[in-house]
C-alpha cells in the first residue's frame, strides 16, 4: 500500500470518486470530515490532503492555512478539487498553502499523475550512501542558525521566518501569506516588511545576494527557500533535572510528528 492520502469530505460524490481512484492505484485513501482533518492528521500523518471546493472558497483557504500551520503536517502536501481552474485560482492555491489545484470532473488517470507529481517533489532523494548536503542546522529551542557550519546571527523575526520557510521547503508563499503565518497580530506591518526580512536573511545565508540559490524570489507571487535544512537537538539527554527531562521528552515528540531525524551536534 502507498503513501496515506486523506480526501476531505465535502463533496461526497467526488470525494468517494477521488478515493476509489487513489485505491485503484494502490494508495492508501481515506475519507476525513473538514471538521476532523486536523485531529486526524496529528495522528495519522498524512502524505497529502486533497480538498475539495465548492461555491465560497473561505472556508477551504482557511482549513488549509490552519492544516499548515501544525507542526505535524509540515511536510504534507495539498491539492485542491476545483469546480474552475484559472489564473485567480492558482494565486488563491498558492497562498493558501497548497501545491496544486485539479479541475472537476477529473479522470483517474489525471488524479494519480498530479498526485504522484506533487509526491515526487516532496520525496527526499538522500541515501544512506549518498546523503544531501545540508545547508543549514536549527536549533529551535536555542534559536540558533548554522549556515555551512558556520554560527550565524540572527533576530526573533528573522529566525521564525527562516524557520517557517524550511519546514516548507519546495513551497511557494505570497508576502501575506507569510504576514499571517509568521508574523501574526503585530500592528504596522506591511508586505513590504516580508521583503525587508528576507533581504536580512539573504545577507546572512548566501554566498552572493545578487544571485541567491537558497532563498528565491518567484516574480509576481512570493517566495520560497530551497536550502536544505536539519534540525538540531538543544537539550542534553543526559541530564536528569525536570527542565531537560520534559524538553527532551518534547524534542522526541516533535521528531516523531514531523518524521525528523534530530542530528547531533557534530
Amino acid at each position: 500500500m502507498g503513501p496515506l492520502i486523506f480526501v476531505v469530505d465535502s463533496q461526497s460524490e467526488v470525494c468517494q470518486s477521488a478515493r476509489e481512484f487513489l485505491e485503484s492505484a494502490n494508495y492508501e485513501a481515506r475519507l476525513v470530515s473538514a471538521n476532523d482533518l486536523l485531529t486526524e492528521a496529528r495522528v495519522h500523518l498524512p502524505a497529502l490532503v486533497l480538498i475539495t471546493m465548492a461555491g465560497s472558497s473561505a472556508s477551504a483557504v482557511s482549513l488549509c492555512r490552519q492544516f499548515h500551520r501544525e507542526p505535524s503536517s509540515a511536510k504534507a502536501r495539498v491539492i485542491f478539487l476545483l469546480d474552475q481552474v484559472n489564473e485567480e485560482h492558482r494565486v488563491m492555491a498558492l497562498e493558501s498553502g497548497a501545491d496544486d489545484c485539479i479541475q472537476k470532473p477529473f479522470s483517474p488517470r489525471e488524479l494519480v499523475a498530479r498526485v504522484q507529481a506533487v509526491l515526487r517533489r516532496s520525496a527526499s532523494p538522500q541515501s544512506a550512501s549518498s546523503p544531501e548536503p545540508v545547508d543549514l542546522i536549527i536549533d529551535s529551542w536555542a534559536m540558533k542558525l548554522w549556515v555551512r557550519g558556520m554560527e550565524v546571527t540572527t533576530t526573533a523575526l528573522e529566525f521564525r521566518l527562516l524557520e517557517y520557510l524550511a519546514r516548507h521547503r519546495g513551497q511557494v508563499f505570497t508576502r501575506d501569506f507569510l504576514l499571517d503565518a509568521v508574523w501574526g497580530d503585530m500592528q504596522f506591518i506591511t508586505p513590504r516588511s516580508v521583503d525587508a526580512c528576507i533581504r536580512r536573511i539573504r545577507e546572512k545565508i548566501e554566498s552572493d545576494r545578487a544571485k541567491p540559490n537558497l532563498l528565491k524570489t518567484i516574480r509576481g507571487v512570493g517566495y520560497r527557500l530551497d536550502a536544505i535544512a536539519a534540525w538540531q537537538s538543544a537539550v542534553n539527554e543526559d541530564c536528569d533535572c525536570s527542565a531537560c527531562r520534559t524538553k527532551t521528552s518534547a524534542a522526541r515528540l516533535y521528531a516523531t510528528r514531523t518524521r525528523r531525524r534530530v542530528p547531533s551536534a557534530e
